[in-house]
């Protein structure tokens, strides 16, 4: 099991965000973002921020730093870590089974994540064989778009997908993200696209976009 930082934003949590972070940071990436993202009338909510394992990235001269998976040149659509992204995503299937075990159905919980850990909630979410409650996928890209597409998972195929990007995104290119949510609605998955004058990072308006349809999310799970 990952090692993971937790918020709770009231006790007895009904519902769950499991937020993975980018390459070379960890769980408390994201942490501050949660007073800004949760609103009052939100159900009560665990925020889980996993660690990714540590691993030589190779397009970082080997440098060993957090990543879920290896990146092998800037052409990130080459030569991807099929090994390295499987592992990740069984690593994450493994969060999401333990929230059930807390008493949070996979439909309660949001699989999100920001650039590299958002090609995993992607990939990931839609191979679950249980219906989560949403995906949100910011400044990323779909990986192994063929194997996904081969393996998805009908439980899935209409869960809502959240996807953001930077216009001036200099690590993962807009055109990258654009051709995924292309791929994306190709495949009949519900999608929501927003895009900033940004480069590869958040900023509050996608904070607030991001928590109106969170709010949906939250209103229509059981």
């Amino acid at each position: 099991m990952l090692e993971v930082l937790e918020r709770e934003t009231a006790p007895h949590p009904t519902h769950s965000v499991i937020w993975l972070h980018g390459l070379g940071a960890d769980g408390n990436d994201f942490v501050p973002i949660v007073p800004a993202l949760v609103r009052a009338d939100w159900p009560p909510l665990r925020f889980v921020f996993p660690h990714a394992p540590v691993r030589p990235i190779t397009i970082n001269a080997g440098m060993r730093m957090r990543g879920w998976y290896d990146i092998a040149g800037f052409d990130l659509g080459q030569k991807q870590d099929e090994v390295g992204i499987r592992q990740s995503i069984g690593q994450v299937e493994s969060l999401v089974a333990r929230e059930a075990e807390r008493g949070v159905p996979a439909g309660r919980v949001v699989l999100a994540g920001f650039s590299q850990g958002g090609a995993i909630a992607l990939a990931g979410g839609l191979r679950h064989r249980e219906r989560l409650g949403g995906i949100v996928a910011l400044s990323t890209y779909l990986p192994i778009v063929e194997i996904v597409a081969a393996e998805r998972h009908a439980a899935n195929a209409q869960t809502p997908i959240f996807m953001a990007h930077g216009t001036f995104d200099p690590v993962v290119p807009l055109m990258l993200g654009e051709l995924s949510r292309q791929r994306l609605l190709g495949f009949g998955h519900p999608l929501e696209w927003h895009s900033y004058p940004m480069a590869h990072q958040v900023c509050p308006q996608e904070i607030s976009d991001l928590a109106g349809w969170l709010g949906e999310r939250f209103e229509k799970q059981p």
